[in-house]
């Protein structure tokens, strides 16, 4: 995967000092952006202090004043540390087989995965987005925060749909965040089709990481793949169908054994590991080498080793791996009927081309108690820090007053399609997306219903339902799945911390702390 940045500005306020023959002056402007002029205020001198200070305030008050109107005008320039990126993605189709059978596969700038999106805390983002698909499209950043920018998040409530043959320009700020992510289409099971890639947002240069350097970083994008079309499958499921089990498993958009990564023995890598499909969990490891998991969605966390991660879909891990030798790397299905293998090679120079080993054992299909396990193992690193310097633990969330609870249960409903409810609502699209009826006051077409706050025993039916709760609020969120098989949930554009998980539908009062 190729990298596209173009760095536009690196804006530095720079204190320039000059003299006349009253008094010095002192400038603050932009650099790299001509001789524009941006704030012109005064040094505080005896000689001066007269025309300064007419009303004779007294020198400290001056200073802090002085002090003031820098740190405002300060906040309105870019950070310091920020960059501003121009990236220029054109999305289209491409007959490829991944698996061997042909098939119209979604691709961005002719790649597929799509370009990584390689940028640091507080970058700018512009990114333009041409549809040169026959169907509309939108692109969604999972796990970017987004802040009070919800309007860029790509998903159908917040952003009208990119029509074919037009464009369109995201532009966010990536603040306040690290980790890994990555991006997918949202609209019409494209994802099926491909059109995702790799999200590296990096810690700032002035933060300390809780780990030595790694020699190298590797995105790596795991997931279930179905030779059928998307369009296809998508018309299945309105057939009242569900899902199938997949054809196979693809790791960085390759079949078994065509993924290559290069290693120098005796360095340390970085291996940043999104399950990026659409059904199967996936089980990852790589043969005699044990995961040191370091980071997971832009949270820092103690370190551990394991022999192998469970990543779920729409879940991401960052780990770091010491090389030896030649090995295979492994992603294998989960909780689904037939288990499927994705296989990948570590290469060293002068090894031989393809492990003569077996692979390596993963836990059972259906061990549903390693996986959650796993989950309750992970802890934050209270002592790093991660966009800012104060350590994680330093946020003192533990003191939190919840201002709600709401129990959340997914169900099913079949009126001649195949659907998913919440607490008996399975969700309608309206014509015009409901944050853009927000936020320009228009009236509305579709009458939004508000979600019950807990499931009720009521039939289930169709309604474009929402969640009413005030800005700043706590919400305590019971997630509840009594489906017999596992329900991966997608929370865009939120903290969440995991305080608690179980077999059950109860609520358990004493929590045991996940986070």
């Amino acid at each position: 995967m190729d990298e596209i940045q173009i760095v536009a500005v690196v804006w530095k306020p720079q204190i320039h000092v000059s003299a006349n023959n009253s008094y010095p002056n002192l400038s603050i402007y932009p650099r790299g952006l001509g001789t524009i002029p941006s704030l012109s205020v005064t040094c505080l001198t005896s000689s001066t202090t007269k025309k300064l200070n007419p009303i004779n305030l007294p020198k400290l008050t001056l200073l802090l004043l002085l002090l003031l109107l820098v740190c405002i005008w300060r906040a309105v320039l870019v950070d310091a540390d920020s960059s501003i990126l121009f990236l220029d993605w054109t999305v289209s189709y491409s007959e490829r087989a991944p698996l061997g059978v042909d098939k119209q596969v979604i691709v961005i700038n002719d790649q597929f995965p799509g370009p990584l999106l390689n940028a640091t805390t507080n970058d700018i983002l512009s990114i333009n987005i041409h549809n040169n698909l026959t169907d509309p499209f939108l692109i969604t950043w999972n796990g970017v925060q987004l802040r009070r920018n919800s309007w860029q998040d790509g998903m159908q409530e917040t952003n009208c749909p990119i029509q074919p043959a037009q464009n369109w320009t995201y532009s966010f700020q990536l603040q306040d965040q690290i980790g890994s992510f990555f991006y997918f289409p949202s609209l019409l099971l494209q994802k099926a089709g491909g059109g995702y890639g790799a999200i590296r947002v990096n810690d700032r240069q002035v933060i300390a990481v809780p780990f030595d350097q790694p020699y190298k970083e590797y995105d790596i994008l795991i997931g279930d793949w179905y030779n059928a079309d998307y369009r296809d499958m998508r018309a299945s499921l309105d057939d009242g169908n569900s899902f199938s089990v997949p054809d196979g498993i693809l790791i960085n958009g390759f079949g078994p054994e065509k993924a290559i990564f290069d290693f120098e023995p005796g360095a340390t890598y970085r291996l940043r590991i999104s399950n990026v499909g659409l059904k199967a969990s996936l089980n990852f490891r790589i043969e005699e080498h044990l995961l040191l998991l370091v980071e997971t969605e832009g949270s820092y966390t103690l370190q551990q080793y394991y022999s192998s991660l469970d990543v779920h879909v729409g879940q991401s891990y960052s780990v770091l791996v010491t090389a030896g030798t030649s090995y295979y790397m492994v992603a294998s299905s989960r909780f689904i009927p037939f288990q499927l293998i994705g296989v990948g090679i570590i290469r060293y120079p002068g090894s031989e081309p393809y492990p003569i080993t077996p692979l390596p054992a993963g836990p059972q299909p259906f061990d549903y108690t390693f996986s959650l396990d796993q989950a309750r193992s992970i802890r934050w690193n209270l002592t790093a820090g991660t966009a800012r310097p104060n350590p994680q633990g330093s946020y003192h969330y533990g003191i939190i007053n919840i201002s709600r609870t709401l129990v959340l249960e997914n169900g099913m409903l079949k009126d001649g399609k195949f659907r998913y409810t919440i607490n008996g609502k399975s969700f309608v699209h309206p014509d015009t997306p409901l944050k853009l009826l927000d936020f320009f006051q228009l009236s509305v077409d579709t009458v939004p219903v508000t979600l019950p706050y807990a499931p009720f025993a009521i039939p289930p039916a169709l309604g474009t339902s929402i969640i009413d709760a005030n800005y700043h609020d706590f919400l305590h969120l019971v997630l509840v799945n009594p489906l017999p098989y596992l329900q991966t949930w997608h929370l865009d554009g939120f903290n969440f911390f995991v305080v608690d998980m179980d077999w059950g539908c109860g609520m358990r009062v004493r929590w045991n702390n996940i986070t």
